[in-house]
């Protein structure tokens, strides 16, 4: 059927830019919700930020202001524009989509801010 691939991690400075990229493969499209989250080693996954149909975006609080979602055509592709990252900022992020039969997750994708 498909899955999610992010892309984008990486090494990036404190008050430094990173895009992040999420790819659905297959037939897999159409999600009515696509989302970001984030899992810090030691602590439980976190939302970071979702968008649902209607381009309805909801944000952590800890990331307004600094962090953009966006999405592509036919909902297959959402994006994660992080802005002035902090050190606390650093985590796995995971991609996130909901569809009527199910939950999908992509792999992770690594991102350290650190100077």
């Amino acid at each position: 059927q498909g899955q999610l691939v992010e892309s984008g991690g990486g090494l990036v400075q404190p008050g430094g830019s990173l895009r992040l990229s999420c790819a659905a493969s297959g037939t897999l499209a159409n999600f009515y919700i696509m989302a970001w989250y984030r899992q810090a080693p030691g602590k439980q996954r976190e939302l970071v930020a979702e968008i649902i149909r209607g381009d309805i975006t909801n944000y952590a609080e800890s990331v307004k202001g600094r962090f953009t979602i966006s999405r592509g055509s036919a909902w297959k592709m959402v994006y994660l524009q992080m802005n002035n990252v902090k050190p606390e900022d650093t985590a796995v992020y995971y991609c996130n989509g909901r569809l009527s039969d199910g939950v999908y997750w992509g792999q992770g994708t690594q991102v350290t801010v650190s100077s």
